[in-house]
């Protein structure tokens, strides 16, 4: 393997010229430079990336740190971030937690080790494990969800805005017992879609009753189990709000099992919006959002973060689409 020392040689000069060219320095002679270059191409030289860590103190790398490499919503969102990262000169490494704190610390102590550059983070909802980010002075910006006890930078959607156009719909499509199966009540996305369906039921005059409310996992499983709850109860829903892509999934398949047909006896409005959404019989209506400009919003700020350490943390919130499909329309 070719080194440093060989590359000087190659090139004509000497061995702390190489260290500035490998390092950007823009002091060097620029024919010097373009030696320096072509030695490393002809000797096909690779720069030590542990070495060069230790020198500058941090990696060229990003960790991502998902909830849930399973869900559709997360590609689009981790695409968006890499395009950036690479523009900027970053790679991305990326991290599934699987909405399990203990999984996420560990990967946060990994990037702590690591020393990598910055850190996005879509958290189980513990701000604790962002605490030792900030101490340790990493960049890093939550995405998706909000934290409780930390000022950090932040890219979310307007979840109740979402959630109250979904359940608004429903009801100006002539049903009347909405249920609303949502997330564990620790995850603020959880809470806050649960907020703008109570809100848009109280403003139609409709009771925001706790009994068509089911809190599941944000996974497949449980949205069935949901739903099944919800059909079971003594005065059952007429139609049901699903919180995100997954759990809404498992309500249709749940609805599907029971004969129950969708959306002539019931209607269904999920959150996130499935490639496959349109393709489906009934096609299921979704609040729809930019999951790709979630993911640059949340890259820039991290690019940004990283140029000025100081600047004060900022919060951007992008708007949501209801897609109307026939899911939620009763046939007249």
């Amino acid at each position: 393997m070719a080194t440093i020392y060989d590359v000087a040689r190659q090139a004509q000069v000497s061995p702390a010229t190489v260290s500035r060219v490998l390092n950007g320095r823009t002091t060097v002679d620029p024919a010097m430079a373009a030696r320096v270059h072509q030695a490393m191409r002809d000797l096909d030289y690779r720069p030590n990336a542990v070495a060069r860590n230790l020198r500058l103190s941090q990696t060229s790398l990003w960790a991502v740190i998902i909830s849930d490499i399973g869900n559709p919503f997360f590609t689009s969102m981790v695409r968006g971030v890499e395009d950036v990262a690479q523009g900027a000169g970053y790679s991305v490494v990326l991290c599934n937690s699987d909405e399990d704190p203990e999984k996420e610390s560990r990967y946060i102590a990994a990037a702590l080790a690591e020393r990598m550059a910055g850190v996005i983070i879509s958290t189980s909802g513990r701000s604790t494990v962002i605490n030792r980010l900030v101490e340790a002075r990493i960049p890093v910006v939550a995405i998706d969800r909000q934290l409780r006890g930390v000022t950090i930078d932040t890219v979310l959607v307007d979840n109740v805005q979402g959630a109250e156009l979904a359940t608004t719909h429903l009801l100006d499509n002539g049903y009347r017992r909405v249920a609303c199966i949502t997330g564990p009540r620790r995850i603020s996305t959880a809470a806050q879609r649960l907020r703008g369906y109570q809100r848009a039921l109280r403003s139609r005059g409709h009771e925001a009753s706790d009994s068509l409310v089911r809190h599941a996992d944000f996974r497949e499983e449980g949205g069935y189990r949901a739903m099944a709850s919800l059909l079971d109860s003594d005065d059952p829903p007429d139609s049901v709000f699903a919180t995100n892509n997954l759990m809404t999934v498992g309500a249709v398949e749940c609805l599907v099992d029971r004969g129950v047909r969708v959306p002539a006896e019931f209607g269904v409005v999920g959150f996130d919006d499935i490639p496959w959404a349109h393709l489906v019989r009934p096609s299921l209506s979704t609040v729809s959002q930019p999951t790709y400009d979630l993911g640059r919003a949340a890259a820039v700020l991290l690019t940004e973060r990283i140029a000025n350490p100081a600047r004060p943390p900022s919060t951007v919130t992008l708007s949501t689409v209801l897609q109307v499909r026939e899911s939620s329309t009763r046939p007249s």
